[in-house]
């Protein structure tokens, strides 16, 4: 079996938002998968995902702090300025943590560790909604 759809983000915030929710809502297919994997494609340059702690949002925090912190918008030899000062910071963190994720699918859910979570990192001060192509496959 194999299912893509896109499915839709709200504008968020600056920082890490936990979506493991909006992505197992927005897939109705997968409860009927015993054994297989989810591939989340984030359509955007400066947003990110990642898996990480799904319990203490202090987490988030520290990590959108240490971020911040180790790339901000001032640096002198960026060039690509016009889209604002946050706008290759934003890249620079998209790069790093990566725009995908493959995840394992158990007896139709996310086969997730105890404490993990599905992240968004939104690295824009004002970065809009956000779009994931999600593809399903399994058995």
């Amino acid at each position: 079996m194999w299912q893509q759809q896109e499915l839709r983000l709200a504008p968020r915030e600056r920082g890490f938002h936990l979506i493991t929710a909006e992505v197992v809502d927005g897939l109705p297919g997968l409860q009927e998968v015993a054994m297989g994997l989810l591939h989340l494609q984030l359509l955007h340059t400066s947003a990110s995902l990642t898996l990480n702690e799904n319990a203490d949002p202090d987490v988030r925090h520290d990590l959108d702090a240490f971020l911040r912190e180790r790339i901000p918008g001032d640096l002198p030899y960026f060039r690509h300025t016009l889209e604002g000062p946050d706008d290759m910071p934003a890249h620079v963190c998209a790069s790093l943590l990566g725009t995908q994720l493959t995840l394992a699918v158990r007896d139709g859910r996310l086969a997730l560790g105890t404490w993990q979570g599905i992240w968004l990192g939104e690295h824009r001060e004002q970065g809009g909604a956000r779009r994931l192509i999600a593809t399903l496959n399994g058995a």
